[in-house]
């Protein structure tokens, strides 16, 4: 197993950033399956590493892992446009999964192509994933932060709001109809699969703690997915918003992006 730590100049951010990867080199042939993974409010690319398993399940199962950085943005484009902060959407959701891909042996089928992440990163994860749901072929949220065109405004301004977050969504009124809102993507992936007669909907798996306050959010998304007519696993587990939740649901998650990975992983002769 590989473990790097990268600094490219980004021209989605406009500016250095920087991010980490988990190949896992020593015991798989590559092309790589690959999970773009995210961390949450407050974190950085660190706290997958420092919290979970995360290290030993990729090694172990030959998926290789790109953790991004991305402040508390949650993984969205900025809503003053041409202004110096960039937008972490199509950083996420374009410009790492080409540049990955061009420094590492990664596979580059959208089969192979996963995006996940916890809270503020399983918000960003099924965001980014169903915007751009021609590269990504599974999502994977963990207790996603999607509380904020699922739960009343009192709510999600005082419990939901815990350090000014709901500014990167403006005013809910005026972006619900927006691609900051999942239930938009979702209609708008849904009217395209009926124009077209086949399903551009990546596959999901969420899951959230059942002692969790955003448990009725991420159901009420999942069945709305569902709905849709998205292949979706719902799988509510009892624990709360944390990592020991995290940690204890990370391998049943990545055995199922392997299942639907359509490179063959070869262990490398020893």
């Amino acid at each position: 197993m590989a473990i790097l730590e990268v600094e490219f100049d980004s021209k989605a951010l406009k500016r250095t950033v920087s991010f980490r990867a988990i190949l896992p080199y020593e015991r798989f042939q590559p092309p790589y399956p690959t999970l773009y993974l995210l961390h949450g409010l407050s974190g950085n690319s660190g706290r997958w590493m420092y919290y979970t398993n995360l290290r030993f399940l990729a090694e172990s199962m030959g998926i290789a892992v790109i953790l991004p950085s991305a402040e508390n943005s949650f993984y969205l484009d900025i809503l003053v446009r041409d202004g110096c902060l960039g937008d972490f959407g199509e950083y996420v959701g374009q410009e790492l999964v080409e540049v990955t891909r061009d420094m590492f042996p990664l596979s580059r089928r959208r089969e192979d192509t996963f995006i996940g992440g916890m809270s503020m990163g399983g918000y960003g994860a099924l965001r980014n994933g169903l915007k751009y749901h021609d590269t990504f072929g599974r999502i994977a949220v963990f207790a996603g932060a999607v509380h904020f065109y699922e739960y009343p405004f009192e709510w999600v301004s005082t419990r939901g709001n815990v350090c000014g977050e709901l500014a990167n969504f403006g005013d809910l009124d005026q972006t619900r109809g927006t691609d900051r809102n999942p239930r938009t993507l979702i209609s708008g992936i849904e009217a395209l699969n009926r124009a077209e007669g086949t399903n551009h909907f990546p596959e999901l798996y969420m899951t959230c703690g059942t002692e969790d306050a955003l448990l009725g959010a991420n159901e009420a998304l999942a069945e709305a997915l569902r709905a849709a007519g998205a292949g979706v696993a719902w799988k509510p587990v009892p624990g709360g918003h944390d990592f020991a939740f995290c940690d204890q649901s990370l391998p049943a998650v990545l055995e199922w992006l392997r299942s639907g990975s359509d490179v063959q992983i070869h262990p490398r002769a020893l």
